[in-house]
């Protein structure tokens, strides 16, 4: 059904503020939870961010480098306009909320020809520039530095270039200790405080310009851009080299918005309920979306294409017969899609011909009859070179979706090249999974046929997907935006045991930690990665995970410790699911249902069992009647969770 974004706005209570009185300014949150104390000095444009009265972290630096001049930098603003506004926001593809209600009070900041837009919420305090100047202009730079109170930890993703694929895992420091080592960090970022204050660190509304990145000073944390690429050369099959780079970040027009910078302030439940990239980012520019799907995936790269039940009398492989399979698997679980991964194609090169055994027009005809669609997984650098005819003619095939891979840079260039695919792959009603990705910043919600990206450690990473890795997703990467972990292995071994590879492959954690993710993660799309034999082996786990959306109508986050557990309640329609995960540390809890409706519901549970600590595939099954006066107690082991639904 299309959903229509509905926007109301009210703009109330307009102060202007005279800077010959005052060179400082106070910005009040609409709750008044989140306060700002702005200095509008010549040369030392910043402000200071309170919650509850108690400062978190001081902003300064605040500038962008044009090479003639330096916006920010150059002169007090003339005048501080402060307005509120309140809008209802209806995602497309709503991975927390279907209705978002968004408030904020808003200080503009008016320098003459460029104006910086600093947005007041009641969890969070963005900035960005927005320019009036005439013609091309080049970005040399853009900064500012963030300066946390005492007390904060960082978890940061490091990279060793602008050159990543945003998969490595999370490294947890001092300020101190990040200064010393000087690692670059991609975005988002996360700092925290014993107290439980949290520091979500991120970007949104990212267009026509380089991702962020994140190094230190001697004051704080600060920003770094890649330049933008001059000369490329090929590299194999997967991408290009740059070989020369400009002296610019980006060039782009004059009069334009620039991306949000923003820092959630809240607490471990409030980084998982809350909704600030959606907030920042562009609406939707497509006037139809009934087209969009989201939904699962049956993958088949992770567990090597290789089923091995007593049904299987065929050579499997890329091949006619092993997709069937996979199809039929599918559509008995209710799974809209499988994925053919690389080695679909005769060539990398070539996204028009599959392999000879392959047969590709009687496998589509194949799963469309069985209600099943065919995603095609495609290198970036082949999309590029074909992107005249490539989604015209899978239209005309069939194809509903694309998998694109490798990318792995995030210059302005790259940036432009997202946009650009998924407009274009929009017109022949194309959804697009971006992997090898940069991490979400608003083109998402602009064009909602992007169900999905990596930019996650995930599953895929086998032996190195850890659960301690794992418990920081819902905090830091999830945080903002869809990622495709690729959840679902039945093989499940506690860290210390790990011995797996394909086509065998194995998922660290327990039974119930696995089972959960599907409720804990959020992402468009949501692969089932294992063998179909397995999830045959194993057909009252497949059928939950098989029965756990991909939107969501409601989340509710019921207890979290950030890096350590999580607990959340989703809803769609009447129907609620629980899923909870924890790293090294067993947990205890007891949660209210009191966001249930009246009467009684039945639960249907999945549980670590008495062994999992040491036998990770243990798990009990359990069913029970509840209502909104229930205490319900989990009990979760090391590495385990607990997943549930409710009707």
């Amino acid at each position: 059904m299309k959903r229509i974004l509905c926007i109301w706005m009210a703009l109330v209570a307009t102060t202007l503020t005279s800077l010959a009185a005052s060179k400082a300014v106070t910005i009040t949150s609409p709750n008044g939870r989140i306060s700002v104390e702005l200095q509008t000095e010549k040369g030392k444009l910043g402000w200071t961010v309170s919650r509850d009265g108690k400062p978190a972290f001081t902003t300064d630096g605040i500038s962008m480098d044009l090479g003639n001049r330096v916006l920010g930098g150059e002169a007090a603003p003339k005048s501080v306009k402060q307005t509120k506004a309140k809008e209802t926001i209806r995602p497309v593809v709503p991975l927390k909320f279907a209705v978002i209600e968004n408030q904020y009070t808003l200080a503009t900041l008016d320098f003459g020809q460029y104006k910086l837009e600093l947005r007041v919420m009641d969890n969070a305090v963005a900035h960005r520039f927005v320019t009036n100047l005439k013609g091309e202009i080049e970005v040399k730079d853009e900064q500012f530095t963030i300066q946390p109170t005492d007390g904060f930890t960082a978890h940061i993703q490091p990279c060793g270039s602008f050159n990543t694929s945003y998969e490595e895992p999370y490294q947890h420091k001092s300020i101190a200790e990040w200064q010393k080592d000087g690692n670059l960090a991609t975005v988002p970022a996360l700092l925290s405080r014993d107290d439980d204050t949290q520091l979500l660190i991120g970007e949104s509304d990212v267009d026509d310009y380089p991702r962020l990145f994140f190094k230190t000073n001697e004051k704080g944390i600060t920003t770094t851009f890649p330049k933008s690429p001059v000369k490329w050369e090929p590299r194999g099959d997967r991408g290009e080299t740059i070989t020369e780079e400009g002296d610019y970040i980006a060039k782009t027009q004059g009069r334009r918005t620039f991306p949000w910078r923003f820092v959630v302030v809240t607490d471990s439940r409030g980084i998982v309920e809350q909704t600030v990239p959606v907030q920042l980012a562009r609406r939707n520019a497509l006037a139809d979306v009934s087209w969009i799907q989201p939904g699962k995936f049956s993958w088949e790269w992770w567990n090597g294409a290789a089923p091995y039940g007593p049904d299987v009398d065929f050579r499997a492989g890329c091949n006619y017969e092993t997709y069937c399979y996979f199809a039929d698997f599918a559509a008995k679980y209710g799974i809209e899609y499988i994925l053919l991964d690389e080695g679909w194609a005769k060539s990398t090169r070539d996204p028009f011909h599959g392999n000879d055994n392959l047969r590709l027009p009687e496998l589509i005809k194949y799963c469309n009859a069985k209600g099943v669609k065919v995603v095609l997984w495609l290198p970036w650098l082949t999309v590029h070179k074909n992107l005249d005819t490539l989604f015209e003619t899978y239209a005309s095939w069939g194809i509903t979706a694309v998998k694109i891979d490798f990318m792995d840079h995030a210059d302005q260039w790259m940036v432009n090249f997202y946009k650009r695919v998924t407009a274009e792959a929009a017109k022949y009603h194309i959804i697009v999974d971006w992997h090898g990705s940069f991490t979400p910043a608003g083109l998402e919600q602009e064009y909602p046929n992007l169900v999905s990206y990596e930019g996650i450690r995930g599953l895929e990473q086998m032996g190195g997907c850890r659960p301690e890795n794992t418990t920081y997703l819902p905090f830091i990467r999830n945080a903002v935006g869809p990622a495709d972990f690729t959840p679902g292995g039945m093989n499940n071994m506690q860290p210390e045991r790990y011995r797996a590879e394909r086509p065998n492959s194995g998922a660290m954690g327990t039974r119930a930690f696995q089972m959960a993710l599907y409720v804990v993660l959020e992402s468009g799309v949501q692969m089932l990665a294992d063998n179909p034999t397995r999830y045959y082996q194993n057909d009252d786990c497949t059928r939950f995970i098989a029965s756990v959306p991909t939107t969501w109508d409601e989340t509710r986050c019921l207890a979290a410790q950030a890096g350590e557990y999580v607990v959340v309640a989703k809803r769609k329609g009447s129907k609620w699911f629980i899923g909870g995960i924890t790293n090294n540390t067993p947990r205890d809890l007891n949660l209210s249902l009191d966001f249930l409706g009246e009467g009684n519901h039945k639960m249907t549970c999945f549980r670590d069992g008495k062994n999992a600590d040491y036998q990770a595939m243990h798990y009990n099954k359990a069913e029970q009647t509840v209502s909104k006066t229930t205490t319900l107690n989990i009990k979760m082991t090391r590495n385990g969770g607990f997943a549930a639904a409710i009707e």
